[in-house]
């Protein structure tokens, strides 16, 4: 029987997964716990509902609805994602193998804005140290973040590194992170470099000289993951074709990851495609 993970329980990921599950997909979501939509206090402006309903009342009742056809919830937080023979979801917990995978963990709100960073992508700055850890054998690095997904980073570059120092950028850690590793709590000022990455300058006037920046802030939403198996990411946002697949053959994403609208409506919708054209992918394949 085909599978499919669906990262994120949220309007998209449930909606993706009614569709899979009902064309007989073996269905799994994963999820960290409720999400934005559980924050909103009211909701008014949603078909089907003649008076006003709770954001978080709105969620359980989608959840109830796609367990209810057999969807299966972990709760979890997912790392990274891989292809070898087939696509894999990293969590926290284990491996979780797929003919199919959804993206669905919603949109950053709020996305640091540290000088230097964005430009020097692909030159120093990474965000996926399991990807581009063989490129800084013996180099210095630093991982910027403060929980697990930053200490998932740290554990794949320790063994390849000269030396891994955490910049907490200010946050308060969040994990337990091996003696090796430095900690420096200080906000980031700037990356500096010009062609490539030469170091970080930290609030207070001290630079750390280093090869490369891998970047783990928060936890590893869409556009990380998608990052991470190198399908396209532009502003922030997913690419995907009409069918909401992306430059991956085999990955799929929906919802407020792939920019426009940031309505449970457009959610909602993008999450059924989805999960519509992954099952009908996985039954002809």
């Amino acid at each position: 029987m085909s599978n499919i993970v669906i990262i994120g329980s949220g309007p998209a990921g449930v909606s993706a997964a009614l569709y899979t599950a009902r064309a007989g997909v073996d269905t799994t979501v994963l999820t960290r716990g409720p999400g934005a939509l559980d924050r909103a206090e009211l909701i008014q402006n949603y078909y089907g509902f003649a008076a006003p309903i709770s954001g978080a009342e709105l969620e359980r009742q989608g959840i109830e609805g796609a367990k209810a056809v057999g969807v299966k919830f972990v709760t979890t937080e997912a790392v990274g994602l891989t292809y070898t023979d087939k696509l894999t979801v990293e969590t926290l917990d284990g491996d979780y193998p797929a003919d199919a995978v959804i993206l669905a963990t919603g949109a950053s709100r709020a996305t640091p804005r540290i000088p230097g960073l964005a430009g020097l992508e692909g030159h120093g700055v990474s965000y996926c140290a399991t990807c581009d850890a063989f490129f800084y054998r013996g180099k210095d690095v630093v991982v910027v973040g403060s929980g697990e997904y930053a200490l998932h980073e740290v554990q794949a570059l320790l063994p390849v590194a000269a030396s891994v120092t955490l910049l907490l950028n200010g946050a308060p850690p969040e994990a337990e992170f091996p003696p090796e590793v430095t900690v420096r709590p200080e906000k980031i000022d700037a990356i500096l470099g010009e062609q490539k990455v030469t170091g970080v300058q930290l609030a207070g006037g001290d630079v750390v000289e280093l090869a490369g920046v891998f970047v783990a802030l928060g936890v590893a939403g869409s556009t990380a993951l998608a990052r991470k198996i190198g399908a396209a990411v532009e502003n922030g946002r997913i690419v995907t074709d009409e069918k909401m697949q992306t430059t991956v053959p085999g990955l799929y994403a929906a919802g407020d990851c792939t920019g426009g609208l940031l309505q449970v409506a457009k959610a909602v919708y993008e999450g059924a495609l989805a999960g519509t054209e992954a099952a009908k992918a996985l039954r002809k394949g």
